[in-house]
């Protein structure tokens, strides 16, 4: 802190005891622009207590809190005190007002431990969710250096009997976000499962959860965003299929399909943790507009791309005999080639699907990516058709069956043979890139102050990526960091990316008739946050 900052945060210290209007005289003769730019210039937490000198003085903290921000910083600290301090004091080392709050930390951390020491520096009713990830992406809060850090799947096979992880698998590390979004309202709403047998997912209820909360705070019931955490034992795909049914096109929702996860609502009611009656199968963190904004605050946008890492290898494919292995949550399949009339087995197949691999047999992650025309439908609305597009890891085969891992696969569905394919995904990348540095372009020659600019962005990578794939470290970053070098980007390694929303922001489109696919595989998602100032008064006319 400088000179200015420690001068005015030593004030406030001792004039936030005197009467109120002691401490506001105090700097009576320094003029409101000068004092501006001191009580800028404070932390967080000094800057909190400025604004509860005087009257005047909030007003001018809330002048200089009107646009958006996004502050993180990550920590590899083996101590998660040391690791939480180091980061909560550098999202805190410029004025903000925390309005949610995301950690992602490594699985050596508890769940929590790092809730109790974020919520004594945070406050005890910021929303927040804080999860067990496959790695981060982030700001050092010591050096500042960009870094990607690639731990682990993250599942629940490896905890033991007290839902530690043992120490020989154990990795450190915490990515702190704290995010400001004046215009914007934030809650965490969770999908419940009763603990009762017959156990059952709560998914209507979820639904009109967010759709009873947006319309609480805005004067619509669909959200701007949703950011959602799954728990690695429920199949997110009919949970991200029903949002994708309810949500209109323009509510964007990108997470992690898994992972373990804590989090606080503001509502008391949802936070159902420790409950007899409850298990929590995925949280959201749901962005609805501020019916209530402030004149003079603009609008937030959410925009995404997304970096795809799989090629298409082979022939069409159309599913003949079709079995389910409950136990496993697997399938197994026979199937035909389009235009052949032969069945064919799961050894014919892989043979088949080896010689167009070539030499990357034993380089790539084979998937099917598999068709699905279903009926789904929220409460007593009546069922519409979905065409969707869902990935299946292929297990092996045999003279019998090809087996892929998860269910849902129905007998006359299409399928193709997918890839991961690190050439694909370096040239998404580089596409993307080049889009970003249009909208920096745009950003920068502005010359009206309503032209929109990036504060923040979040990234989901796939936890097959990152240098073991592309041979390099931070290739997801680059896109977004050597376009907007200072502005903040939070990011982590997922075990299932989780995207849905426009794409205009690289320049694809999809059609209603296309399959609309929800969860991704070998992708990287940027989740890119922008702000649109409010358009300034018209003069008077004399």
């Amino acid at each position: 802190m400088d000179g200015a900052s420690s001068s005015a945060a030593a004030a406030i210290k001792t004039d936030t005891k005197r009467p109120q209007t002691a401490a506001a005289g105090l700097f009576s003769p320094i003029n409101d622009d000068l004092l501006q730019k001191i009580l800028s210039r404070l932390p967080a937490l000094s800057f909190a207590s400025a604004a509860c000198v005087s009257k005047s003085w909030n007003q001018i903290c809330s002048r200089i809190l009107t646009r958006p921000k996004l502050a993180s910083a990550l920590s590899l600290h083996p101590s998660p005190k040391v690791a939480v301090k180091e980061a909560i004091e550098k999202v805190l080392a410029e004025p903000i007002r925390p309005h949610f709050v995301v950690a992602n930390i490594g699985s050596g951390f508890g769940l929590y431990d790092i809730s109790k020491l974020i919520s004594k520096k945070l406050g005890s009713s910021v929303p927040f969710i804080i999860s067990t990830s496959s790695g981060i992406f982030g700001r050092d809060a010591l050096t500042h250096e960009f870094k990607e850090v690639k731990w682990g799947e993250v599942c629940g096979d490896g905890i033991d009997e007290d839902c530690s992880i043992p120490a020989k698998d154990a990795n450190y590390g915490i990515l702190l976000t704290v995010g400001f979004v004046p215009g914007l309202k934030v809650d965490a709403i969770p999908l419940l499962q009763t603990i009762k047998d017959p156990r059952e997912v709560l998914l209507d209820k979820f639904i009109m959860d967010i759709k009873d909360y947006t319309a609480s705070v805005s004067d619509c019931t669909s959200p701007v965003g949703i950011m959602m955490f799954g728990d690695g034992l429920r199949d997110m795909k009919p949970i991200v299929d029903a949002l994708d049914y309810a949500m209109p096109a323009e509510t964007v929702i990108v997470g992690d399909e898994r992972g373990r996860f804590l989090y606080r609502s503001e509502n008391e009611s949802r936070n159902v943790c420790g409950s007899a009656k409850y298990f929590t199968d995925a949280v959201t963190l749901v962005f609805a507009k501020d019916k209530d904004k402030p004149h003079g605050i603009g609008d937030i946008q959410f925009q995404i791309a997304l970096s795809n890492g799989v090629s298409t290898v082979g022939s069409r494919h159309k599913a003949v005999s079709v079995k389910v292995n409950d136990c496993e949550r697997s399938t197994w399949l026979t199937a035909r080639r389009e235009g052949h009339p032969e069945i064919l087995d799961g050894q014919q197949i892989l043979d088949d699907i080896n010689d167009e691999l070539a030499n990357h047999v034993d380089s790539s992650d084979l998937y099917i990516g598999v068709t699905k025309r279903r009926k789904i439908s929220i409460g007593s609305e009546k069922p519409r058709w979905i065409t969707s597009l869902e990935y299946h890891g292929v297990v092996g085969g045999d003279d019998q069956y090809l087996y892929v891992s998860g269910v849902g696969i129905k007998t006359g569905d299409y399928f193709n043979f997918y890839r991961s394919d690190p050439e694909t995904a370096l040239a998404s990348c580089t596409s993307i890139s080049s889009s970003l540095k249009k909208l920096k372009v745009n950003q920068t020659q502005k010359h009206h102050c309503h032209m929109s600019e990036v504060f923040g962005g979040f990234m989901f990578a796939c936890c097959g990526r990152g240098e073991p794939f592309f041979g390099r470290a931070n290739v997801d970053g680059s896109p977004f960091v050597e376009n907007f070098s200072t502005v903040p980007l939070a990011g982590i390694f997922c075990g299932g990316e989780i995207a849905r929303g426009s794409l205009r922001l690289t320049g694809e489109s999809q059609k209603d008739s296309d399959a609309r696919c929800t969860l991704h595989v070998y992708c990287t998602i940027y989740l890119v946050l922008s702000y649109t100032p409010a358009p300034a008064p018209a003069p008077l006319e004399h």
